[in-house]
């Protein structure tokens, strides 16, 4: 998994982007000189024109990428093996603005796993944002949403984005705090 980088690159198809921090979506066209500057989780973010942009995993290969693969879970997983890979999704999830991941920041505030029929499962996350204007808060759940869904078994992910409490950097974990120079 890389980080930060500066690597240029040209897009080999258009490609969906979102416009960073607005939220705003539109079309970055192939050809299009773009510097991979965050690549993690499976999502890119990019600088293009002037603008920063954030583009989705599923287009990586307009970035001469592979798209990230969904898990695999064993034939016997227990629950807790379910909830394991559910909280590895989670740790797949980035703002695209800052390199560290949705869990580490502090931004889940609960995550919980309910049995459907047939085997199949819900998960219930309630989430945050690290400021509440923020225009990438529906991009970031729609990013944790469709990674969690990836999880086999789970087939329903309902994501909240919650407001209270606010959040605030006590709520990093150290590692997070060490990374970002908080402590």
């Amino acid at each position: 998994m890389r980080m930060r980088t500066q690597e240029p690159v040209t897009l080999t198809r258009d490609c969906e982007a979102v416009l960073i921090p607005a939220g705003d979506i539109g079309i970055i066209p192939a050809g299009t000189l773009v510097t991979i500057t965050q690549d993690l989780g499976g999502s890119f973010t990019v600088y293009a024109g002037g603008n920063l942009f954030r583009i989705a995993g599923e287009d990586a290969d307009a970035l001469g990428r592979e798209p990230q693969r969904a898990p695999d879970l064993p034939e016997d997983a227990t629950d807790a093996d379910v909830e394991k890979l559910v909280w590895d999704q989670l740790r797949t999830c980035y703002d695209p603005e800052i390199p560290i991941d949705i869990v580490e920041l502090g931004l889940v505030y609960e995550c919980s796993i309910h049995h459907l029929d047939n085997d199949e499962r819900r998960v219930d996350i309630k989430m945050t944002l690290t400021a509440p204007g923020c225009g990438m808060g529906d991009i970031i759940a729609d990013d944790v949403r469709s990674k969690v869904l990836l999880v086999p078994t789970v087939s329903e992910a309902n994501v909240e984005v919650v407001f209270d409490p606010p959040w605030s950097p006590e709520h990093m974990s150290e590692a997070a705090k060490l990374q970002t120079g908080m402590l």
